[in-house]
Parts: structure tokens; C-alpha cells; sequence
């Protein structure tokens, strides 16, 4: 038996990389979809490739008008939302010195802000609807310890983390459940990006960083982005109806505690 038949998800950054894939393991145990993402141009991609199943939606977290309107075309089209995956992220990397005031805005206004307010406005809805709900956090292992170059992402994924905690303390009264995954480092589109912004401020040539921290790994590689639908599955079912303000780390063993 599939785990979310006839639930309705949202999933935030869905297009691509983690999200395509709790997209699509989502589908797989019985649930509709809808793919929030700003490159709709992708999402509508992806939404085609399952039919009835999942449907694009256009939103820029960072907009509360945006969340808004999204949150109203899935309530349309779908009737409500049971399942809130906040996934949407951005990330970028400089010494202290270097760190602009333009980069702090951008990366708390999608990483922090985005991810509260879209959080706040799906717990509305559900409260409203009166049926309870999940809502899954993307964290990362970046917000369990600081790291030379990579501040401000650091700290955005500390404060998701904070914020799980206390929106699962204040929202269990209404049956719904908050928790977060907190992913290591991962194979996704995204760390191309990354990679060479390493590169930039450490002097390495491309591709080395990744295949670095990919060795480090106590599993013995870079996570997939498959390797977090296990979790997201988990904790969006009733098998984790008892747990609350939680953050699991998936990440090959980077982490523990």
C-alpha cells in the first residue's frame, strides 16, 4: 500500500534537484502535486511527464503576494493541502570581508524569509481546513556548524532549523506536524555553482572541491538527490504522526547528533 494516496503536496523548488525527486516519489506513493518553482518554464516539464498527477505553479518565495497566489491556484485546483515541503533555496559563499550586504538580502530572502512565510500561510490554510497537515523543512548539515566561507548560507539553514522547532511547538495543537531533513552534501545542478565558487576563493581547480567532500563522506560519496525521498516519504505519512520539530539528518553520516 502506498503511504500518501489521494494527499495533495506542495513541494517549493520542485523543478529540479531535490525537489524533482520528492516530486516524483511522491507521485509514486499515491499523491497529487503541485511543483512550485520560479523557472515555471521546468516545473511545467516536469508536471507533464505525470499527468493529472502534479500540475506548475509560478512563485518567487521571496514575494509574499507570490506565496499567496500560489497557495490560492493549488487550493483551486486541488480543493486544500495536506503536505507542505519547503524546499526552495539559494545559496552563495565569500570570506567575511567580502560579503555583501546584496548577498545577505538575497540568501535570507528566500532561505529564511521565504521559507517562514510560505510555512505561515500553508499553516493558515490547513488550520482553516481543519484536517491537520505535514510540512517538511529542507535544512542542510550546513545549519548544524559554521563553516569559514560559507556564513550567511550557514546561517539561513541554522535559523530553518530554529524555526522547525518552533512552528512544530506552536502548530501540534491543530495536528500539524513540522520537521525538517537536514541533506549533506548533494549532486545536484547546484553544486556546479558551488564548486567553482569554491574554486574561485580557494584556489582550486574545477571539480576538486566536489570530489573532496564527496571522499569525505563517511557512506563513501555525495548524496543523490534520490537518497531524501526515503525521508521526505516518512515524515509527510502517518507513520510520523508522533514526531514533532524534529530535523533528520540524510546526509551519508556527515552529522550526528
Amino acid at each position: 500500500m502506498t503511504k500518501l494516496n489521494n494527499k495533495i503536496a506542495l513541494v517549493t523548488g520542485g523543478a529540479r534537484g531535490i525537489g524533482r525527486a520528492i516530486v516524483t516519489r511522491y507521485i509514486q506513493e499515491g499523491a497529487r502535486v503541485a511543483i512550485a518553482d520560479l523557472a515555471i518554464g521546468q516545473a511545467e516539464e516536469v508536471a507533464a511527464e505525470f499527468g493529472d498527477k502534479a500540475f506548475a505553479v509560478e512563485v518567487n518565495v521571496a514575494k509574499l503576494p507570490s506565496i499567496d497566489r500560489m497557495i490560492a491556484d493549488v487550493v483551486s485546483h486541488w480543493g486544500g493541502i495536506d503536505i507542505l515541503v519547503n524546499n526552495a533555496a539559494i545559496f552563495d559563499l565569500a570570506p567575511i570581508v567580502d560579503v555583501t550586504e546584496a548577498s545577505y538580502d538575497k540568501v535570507f530572502g528566500v532561505n529564511v524569509k521565504g521559507l517562514f512565510f510560505t510555512l505561515q500561510a500553508v499553516a493558515r490554510h490547513m488550520i482553516a481546513r481543519g484536517k491537520g497537515g505535514k510540512i517538511i523543512n529542507m535544512a542542510s548539515q550546513a545549519g548544524r556548524r559554521g563553516e569559514a566561507l560559507v556564513s550567511i548560507y550557514c546561517a539561513s539553514k541554522a535559523a530553518v532549523i530554529s524555526l522547525t522547532q518552533s512552528a512544530a511547538l506552536d502548530l501540534i495543537k491543530h495536528k500539524i506536524n513540522v520537521n525538517g531533513i537536514a541533506p549533506g552534501v548533494v549532486d545536484t545542478p547546484m553544486w556546479d555553482d558551488v564548486d567553482a565558487l569554491f574554486a574561485k576563493y580557494e584556489g582550486r581547480k574545477p571539480g576538486e572541491k566536489k570530489r573532496l567532500v564527496g571522499q569525505a563522506v563517511p557512506y563513501g560519496r555525495m548524496g543523490a538527490p534520490e537518497d531524501h525521498t526515503g525521508a521526505a516519504v516518512f515524515l509527510a505519512s502517518a507513520d510520523a504522526d508522533y514526531i514533532v520539530a524534529q530535523t533528520l539528518n540524510v546526509d551519508g553520516g556527515n552529522w550526528m547528533s
